[in-house]
Order: C-alpha cells, then structure tokens, then sequence
C-alpha cells in the first residue's frame, strides 16, 4: 500500500504534464492577442508622426503662414478658460453635494451628471436658436425694453472663442466633478477632523485639506476635458472658430492634402501628450492617501437660512445651464417642426448598427485583454494594455486620419493585386464600408470598456479561479463559464458606454463614413450647417436621450463607492 502511494504521488504530476502543458500554450496565445491588438491600435498615430518626415507641400506652407497662429491660439485659449470652468464647477458642486445637508442635495448628487448626456456640438444648436438676434430672448429683451436695433444694447457673441468654451464646460464638468467626489467620499474624516481642533473653519478646511488631497483626481478630471476639448470638432466648427480639428477637416476636403491635414493632426497630438505630460509631472513625488484605514462617517456640514440656498443655487445652474435648457429648448424646436421621428430611423438604424458592432468588438477585445493581464501580469501584457488604451486620448480626427492614410492604400493594392491576377477589382474592401470606421471608433473607445472591464476583475476572488483550474477547466473555459457570468454587470455597462460614446462621435464619424451613410450626429450636424436647427433638433434629441442611461449608471455606482458615507459599516 505504501509503495503503491508513493507511485500515485510520482506519476500524478506525470500525467499533469500535458494538462500544465496545454494551459500554458492557450495563456501564450492570449499574450500574443494582447500584443497583436497594441500593435493595431498603434497604426494611427504612428502613421499621422510619419508624416512629420515628408517633404512640406505648398499647402503645409501656406497654412504656416495664414491660419496655424490662430489654430494655436484658439487652441490655447479654449483649453484655458475651458480648464478653469471645469475646475470651479465641478470642484465647488462635488465639495457641496458630499460635505454639506442642504435641501434638495439627494437630487442634485445625480443631476449634475446630466450635462455628460448632452454633446457640446448639440448643446451649440440649442444655444444659437436661442440666443441669437432673432431668437426668443433677445426678442424678449428689445420688445421690454423698447429696443429697435442691435445698436441700442450690447449683447455677447457666441459664435466667438468664449462662446465655444463655455459650450465644452458646461457639458465636460462632469469629468471633474466625478472624479473628485469620488476622491472627497474616499477621503479620512481623521484628517478633516484634525483641522477643526486647529481652528479650521469648513471653508479653510476644504481648501488646505481636501482640495490638496483630492488634487490628483482633480487633475485628472481636468486632463480629460482638456482631451475632449482638443479632440472637439462640431462646436467649433459650428461656431466658426478655427482650431486644428477644423483645419485637419479643411485640409482633407477643400485642399485635398492629405499630408498636410496628416501634419496638423500630428501638432494636435502634440498637444494631447503634453497635457499628459503635465499631468504627470504635477504630480511629482507627492502622495496623496491618507495613513489610516478608518473609515468614519464624513463630518457633514448643515446648512440652514440663506447658505443652503445659496448652495442649492450654486448646484442648480450647471445642471439648468448644461442640461435641462438645451434639453428643453430642443425638445420645443422638435415639436415645433412636427417631432418627426420616423423620418431619421435610417440614420437611427445606423448609429445603432456602428455602435452595436463597436460596443460588442469593444467588450471581447477588452475582457480577453484584461483576463490576460490578470493570469500573466507580465510587463509585455501590461503595455500592450496600457497602448491599446491610450486612443482615448487621441482626437477623433486624428484617428481619422491617421486609419484612413494606410487603409486606402491597402484597399488600392488588393484591388490591383486581385486585378492583376484575376482581373476582378475588389474595389474598398476596408474604407468602402463600416470596416475602417468601427475599427477606428474601437481605436478611440477601447480604453473605455478596458476600464470597466478592468474594474469587474477586481470583485472576482482569485480562488474561484483556482477552484475551477482544479476542476480541470482551462483559461478560456474559466473566462467563460466563471469571469463572464460574474462580470456580466460590468460587461454590459462597458458597453453601453461605448454604444453612447459612438452615438456622440462627431469628427472621425465625419471624416471615415462610407458614401450615403449618415448616423444621427452626422444629421444634426448637415441640417445645423445648414442653418435648420429646427430639423436639427430631432435627432440631436434622440443623442440625448440616450446617453441618459449610463448617467444615471455612473451616478448610482459613485453614491455607493464609500464604505463609511453614512447607510454603511466602518
């Protein structure tokens, strides 16, 4: 018996070999995966930096000299004001809505998410019927006051700079107020606790404690709406204001260089990586976490007389100026044309072709890049991750632009190989169809559904894993039949972000469609160039109404992220 033990405990291992074996191969084929999508996804900005080594044309040269100042100045501007917007609203309603009892407050947590529904471009339509000479509250003004010609008052223009700005902050605060009422939920009340006993007052304490501990959060949220900002095209072009999205759009269809419009959209990648960069070195060697792990109830401010309705008043206008004017105001453009829904299902059948495609690629890219990083978190898997997610930080004309170079010239070489050897043409395999334009949205979102995804691992227990390897099954039926039924929340709310994220897509939508296919924001954007807001208005409402959802989403997921807010154990 003992001999016959000690040969079972011997040949066990043996026979395991292959199993081992076998597993180890399919985990190798999910590295290969994870590298051969870094290195796909890496085609647009490699191709748009190439184009720096090209010879300058005549165009490149004119561009330098008339408009490239004001594409740069404008540029700089926008980021500005639009950065400091950002800053005030989202950090002042996130301090409110977390540390302060005022009424009113429980409603406000989540409706100040509702501007991330609205595109700015949309939000731009809404503004320019309502604002302008012939619009309703002007008209109101002159026949009030008497008023005969615009002579008589001043009124803002915005179709300007400022105009373009303040559209981008009201709908991009959201990024800042997210991020850093997560941050204040996560915060020690230790710490605001200890400036009170030194004679801190709320106001003091917000500012030399919380503000300081939440400063990488507050950075981040910034650095994303400086991104969109920079990656923005319908506002601006709406507005008439020149940057280099409008001029990488300019120089593909007016001038027909393609160089040139590859060349600017290198200088606006420029742009982006040095708000990375900066947001890098802001940080320096600094921490930021606090030295405890209590978790108490948050010393919550109450507010009472005119402070609490000064503080509702302060929570109300981002949420009346971002959301619910511009929501109504094309809610009544749309019934006044006739609310014409079933003339826009075409275009609705589109955008719900391209985003359902991109969300589902996006997903399963996403869950076996990430489940990949999670068995092997070797340094090859993890910047093969961390490249296929930086697209988010690339404009979606430079995508554009950088997908459509290399795929017309593939679709032209197979068409004459395929030609030559058989005398057929293939025609435009890739750019003729929704090919080019959902990888180039996968491009652009993937970082998306990987952070969610991402997110859903981490509630997974490692020992799950190991008791269904024990079982026998293998990576891919662990994925399957373990991580996917558990993560099922997680996978599909990363891919309704990236269904809304592809509804709103304006620039590389613009640039890579195929002939005679429009999506919603490709109407709403035709119809407002054309100055019929009215017809506009309808299927920028339809945008609206769906990238509801996933507010409402992230607002209820953020409400519970806190263990020791106040309905929770320490």
């Amino acid at each position: 018996m003992s001999q016959s033990s000690d040969l079972i405990d011997i040949t066990g291992p043996l026979r395991d070999a292959p199993m081992r074996t076998r597993r180890r191969g399919r985990t190798g084929l999910l590295n290969i995966f994870s590298v051969v999508v870094a290195l796909l996804f890496s085609i647009p900005a490699l191709t748009v930096v190439y184009n720096l080594l090209l010879p300058q044309s005549e165009v490149w040269s004119h561009l330098v000299e008339t408009v490239l100042p004001d594409y740069i100045a404008n540029t700089i501007w926008l980021a500005v004001i639009v950065g400091c917007g950002v800053v005030v609203i989202g950090v002042s309603t996130a301090w409110l809505v977390t540390m302060c009892r005022f009424p009113g407050r429980n409603f406000m947590e989540w409706a100040l998410i509702l501007p991330l529904a609205v595109p700015a471009y949309v939000m731009a339509y809404a503004y320019t019927d309502f604002l302008q000479y012939s619009g309703p509250l002007q008209s109101g003004l002159r026949e009030y006051f008497g008023w005969q010609t615009p002579r008589d008052y001043w009124f803002p223009d915005i179709h300007s700079v400022g105009g373009a700005a303040t559209m981008l902050f009201l709908v991009l605060y959201p990024y800042v107020y997210l991020l850093t009422r997560a941050a204040f939920l996560q915060q020690s009340a230790c710490a605001l606790e200890v400036s009170r006993t030194l004679g801190c007052s709320a106001w003091t304490a917000f500012l030399r404690v919380a503000v300081p501990l939440a400063r990488p959060s507050i950075v981040a949220g910034t650095t994303l709406a400086l991104m969109e900002t920079l990656a923005d095209f319908g506002t601006v072009q709406y507005f008439g204001v020149p940057t280099f999205t409008t001029g990488i759009y300019r120089a593909w269809f007016s001038m027909y260089d393609q160089v040139a419009a590859a060349q600017l959209a290198a200088i606006l990648l420029g742009f982006v990586f040095a708000c990375l960069l900066l947001e890098r070195l802001s940080r320096g060697r600094r921490r930021f976490h606090h030295t405890t792990n209590r978790y108490q109830h948050l010393p919550e401010y109450r507010l009472s007389g005119w402070r609490s309705w000064l503080a509702l008043l302060v929570c109300s206008l981002p949420v009346f100026f971002g959301f619910l004017l511009p929501a109504g105001l094309l809610f009544n453009m749309a019934l006044d044309n006739g609310l014409q829904i079933s003339e826009y299902l075409p275009q609705a059948y589109n955008t719900f072709i391209l985003g359902a495609v991109t969300a589902i690629l996006a997903v399963a890219l996403a869950l076996i890049m990430a489940y990949s990083l999670r068995i092997r978190p070797t340094a090859v898997n993890i910047a093969a991750n961390r490249i296929a997610g930086l697209g988010y930080a690339i404009p979606g004309s430079v995508i554009g632009v950088g997908i459509l170079l290399p795929f017309t010239w593939l679709d032209n070489n197979i068409s004459a190989l395929f030609e030559s050897l058989f005398g057929v043409s293939t025609g435009l395999l890739l750019t003729g169809g929704i090919a080019a334009i959902v990888f180039a949205y996968l491009v652009r979102f993937l970082a998306v559904s990987l952070q969610a995804v991402e997110a859903g691992f981490t509630k997974v227990r490692p020992s799950m894993e190991d008791a269904a390897r024990s079982l026998g099954h293998g990576p891919f039926e662990t994925l399957a039949k373990v991580h996917a039924p558990l993560m099922w929340g997680s996978l599909l709310t990363a891919g309704l972000l990236v269904f809304v994220d592809v509804m709103k897509e304006l620039p590389a939508t613009l640039i890579m469609r195929p002939f005679n296919f429009d999506t919603l924001a490709i109407t709403a954007y035709n119809f407002a160039s054309d100055e019929r807001l009215a017809y506009a208005a309808t299927p920028a409402l339809m945008i609206v109404s769906v990238g509801l959802l996933p507010v409402i989403i992230l607002s209820r997921a953020i409400a519970r992220s806190r263990p020791g807010r106040r309905g929770h154990n320490a």
